[in-house]
């Protein structure tokens, strides 16, 4: 790497449970191990994914803190500039599209600014008004960044055009570790475990998986829904009136999803909309297909034989088919399917945007 950059700023809000604060601590952490001097400036110390970080890299929190509330990103915007202003980075990154309104506060300074967009772009759901007031605000508060990294090339040919100039790039999302275990074979038990992952909130889907759910046969699979959140109970009643609910786990939070992957034989994503879904990458690192709703570029990787099968968004009946489809196929080859994602591991990411930084410094 020319320009090796000898140090990076990242802002987070703080380090709640989410994508992109996950990401952005994990990087951290691989940067500082390649010798960079990372810092992470945020608006308060709240959330359990500091730790993620680990000890080489400088954590300094706004003072007074500023918790997330009405308009708390603006305060940190502008409590990152007075940080920048008083400190020398090579290069900012702002991960997220949460973090948009850092980078406008950071951008055209004289340093480096890399945005990161981890939400999808364009969404049906918005409807033509509120889609061209998103895209507006995007292009206020990205219009000086010096780069901007997509996930996918479909998000980035999107960004592109919203922005009105070729400022991105695709760089993989990190959802690996370099270590990552190897796929286990898939498992034959009887009945087969169809599993889910993500926040108990209706735009993930899960009271549609339900309802395809109950169209499958009772000896067929048993489903287990990983995760939590205000829709649990909800999601518990609707499998109650349906009459499965001997057949749905709904089991909580878990900090790792592998062990889960590893006791089943399909991974379902039924979300409304999606950026780049770490967990798709992660069920196919185990070995295990997917079916997914038509809700995110992510959905390329499912074409490759065996990796799983799409289908349109809201159509319980196409999902239920899909599941059932995937269940009486023999298993495919798990190393095949790990194979199709080994470019997400962290090791290399971390690499490509340390490329980045040097090339827009120069």
């Amino acid at each position: 790497m020319s320009q090796f950059p000898a140090s990076i700023l990242i802002v987070l809000h703080d380090f709640s449970l989410g994508g992109t604060e996950r990401v952005a601590t994990r990087l951290a952490a691989v940067w500082a191990a390649k010798g960079v001097h990372v810092t992470v400036f945020a608006g308060s110390n709240d959330g359990p994914l500091r730790v993620l970080a680990g000890d080489d890299v400088e954590v300094v929190i706004a003072d007074p803190p500023i918790p997330r509330s009405r308009g708390s990103r603006a305060r940190l915007a502008r409590a990152a500039r007075a940080f920048v202003a008083a400190r020398r980075f090579d290069g900012v990154f702002v991960p997220g599209n949460y973090h948009w309104p850092v980078a406008a506060a950071l951008s055209g300074r004289g340093i480096p600014v890399v945005a990161q967009v981890s939400a999808a772009l364009d969404k049906p759901q918005r409807g033509r008004v509120q889609q061209w007031a998103f895209e507006l605000r995007m292009r206020r508060l990205l219009r000086k960044v010096e780069a901007v990294v997509a996930l996918s090339d479909v998000a980035r040919d999107q960004a592109n055009r919203i922005l009105r100039r070729a400022v991105a790039t695709t760089i993989a999302l990190p959802a690996l570790g370099d270590d990552v275990a190897p796929p286990t074979p898939v498992p034959g038990t009887q009945p087969a475990v169809v599993l889910a992952a993500g926040r108990l909130v209706p735009e993930k889907g899960f009271a549609q998986l339900i309802e395809a759910f109950a169209m499958l046969p009772a000896a067929m699979a048993r489903l287990v829904i990983v995760g939590d959140g205000p829709e649990a109970d909800t999601l518990r009643r609707q499998s109650e009136a349906l009459g499965i609910a001997d057949r749905v786990e709904l089991a909580g939070y878990v900090a790792d999803i592998r062990p889960s992957l590893d006791t089943a034989r399909v991974f379902v994503l039924a979300s409304d909309f999606e950026g780049y879904p770490a967990v798709v990458v992660e069920a196919l690192a185990a070995g295990r297909p997917v079916v997914a709703t038509d809700c995110t570029p992510a959905t390329r990787l499912l074409e490759a034989p065996g990796a799983g099968m799409v289908v349109p968004l809201g159509d319980s009946a196409a999902l239920a088919r899909a599941i059932a489809a995937m269940l009486d196929r023999a298993p495919p080859d798990p190393v095949k399917l790990a194979a199709l994602v080994a470019h997400h591991r962290i090791g290399d990411v971390a690499d490509a945007y340390l490329d980045l930084f040097a090339e827009v410094r120069a």
